[in-house]
């Protein structure tokens, strides 16, 4: 194989690509109910972005990618904070990371919380935020 050769074609054609960081884990204290704010929960968070990866894929270079270090430290930030509800604390991190990687123009957050407090078995809840500079959701979301 002509490694020259090969190497010249990396990243030609490439279409956008995902981006995932999955099943953060983080035990903290979100819930309106009392025991939710003191005793705290397993909570998981999904980050999934669609961006340009060509040059990643051509240089090998932590400069041209999206260091996925530097997402799960704003999402581990934004987790510290008490929030109430699940929409509340999914809507900051989105806020968050719209904030902290302007280059990313569409993105999804799912924030899960175990066991929630119901009256029956349920494993999880969640709540799915879509970010997306197209739709404008930047006026929804952005941090102040």
């Amino acid at each position: 194989m002509n490694l020259d050769k090969h190497n010249a074609n990396i990243g030609r054609g490439i279409q956008p690509g995902i981006l995932e960081l999955e099943g953060m884990e983080f035990h903290v204290c979100h819930g309106c109910l009392p025991h939710e704010k003191t005793v705290g929960n397993l909570f998981t968070v999904d980050f999934r972005a669609e961006l340009d990866m060509s040059a990643a894929t051509k240089s090998d270079d932590l400069q041209d990618a999206l260091d996925y270090g530097l997402v799960y430290d704003v999402i581990r930030k934004e987790m510290e904070i008490h929030s109430s509800l699940l929409e509340h604390l999914a809507g900051r991190i989105v806020g968050a990371i719209a904030d902290a990687f302007p280059q990313l123009g569409n993105f999804s957050i799912r924030v899960s919380k175990r066991r929630p407090p119901v009256n029956g078995v349920a494993a999880w809840s969640r709540v799915t935020l879509f970010y997306s500079i197209k739709a404008g959701m930047t006026l929804f979301y952005k941090n102040k």
